[in-house]
């Protein structure tokens, strides 16, 4: 038998016979410092560039968002558009801070920022916490229960009078009633030295010793209406 007549290209010790290739584990993306799995099965085909782990600063940045999407959906939900507090959220933030402790940053305005982060982390966490335990308890923010507007002891339509300067709850009152009527063109203050001026001139004009101010309905909307009371100058 002749030995070249029988060899085969390729084969088994054969010149074109492939040496062993061990496969090496390719780590996937993860954090910086963490380890990765082994990658299972063999061949070509499992041999995938790794991905890059982010760098600090993006990571930082994700922290950093995620932070703030915290506020927002803490607020919407004690504001009532969101059923359940963000737990899921902050549980992921919490995590991440876990793993930066666990990192050797070299970088000092890495380490700023983290300190920085954590700590706008951890003063709205104690903030949440606090406003839970209110709900919890039956509490409610002082904001959520505005109190009750004071009964005005002024009649705007019947009108009120005016001897010397104008009572500012008085003014007040004529000037909240104007504004459910149109929106009003100047502030409260404004409002009661008109209010003042008026009264002086009809004052001077007519010598009375009061002006009523009240409010009359003319065409659907709300008139000032301003007239002498009292003697007047003959």
């Amino acid at each position: 038998m002749d030995p070249k007549r029988n060899a085969r290209p390729g084969g088994a010790g054969g010149p074109g016979a492939p040496g062993p290739h061990p496969q090496t584990p390719l780590p996937g993306a993860r954090w910086p410092g963490s380890s990765a799995p082994g990658t299972a099965g063999g061949g070509l085909g499992a041999r995938r560039p790794a991905p890059a782990a982010p760098p600090i600063p993006a990571l930082l940045d994700q922290l950093g968002r995620d932070i703030r999407q915290l506020q927002v959906d803490f607020e919407r939900f004690f504001n009532g558009a969101l059923p359940f507090p963000p737990e899921e959220l902050r549980n992921r933030v919490q995590a991440q801070l876990r793993q930066f402790r666990n990192l050797n940053l070299t970088a000092a305005v890495d380490n700023f920022r983290l300190a920085d982060l954590e700590a706008r982390y951890n003063t709205y966490n104690e903030l949440f916490n606090r406003r839970v335990r209110d709900l919890e308890e039956g509490r409610r923010v002082a904001a959520a229960r505005p109190a009750a507007p004071a009964t005005s002891p002024y009649d705007v339509h019947r009108g009120i009078l005016v001897a010397g300067s104008v009572e500012p709850a008085a003014a007040e009152a004529l000037y909240q009633a104007l504004a459910r009527s149109e929106a009003p063109k100047f502030d409260l203050d404004s409002f009661r030295t008109y209010l003042e001026r008026q009264a002086v001139a009809i004052r001077t004009r007519t010598g009375c010793d009061q002006v009523q101010f009240r409010l009359a309905d003319e065409d659907g909307k709300l008139k000032l209406k301003a007239r002498p009371v009292g003697e007047t100058a003959g």
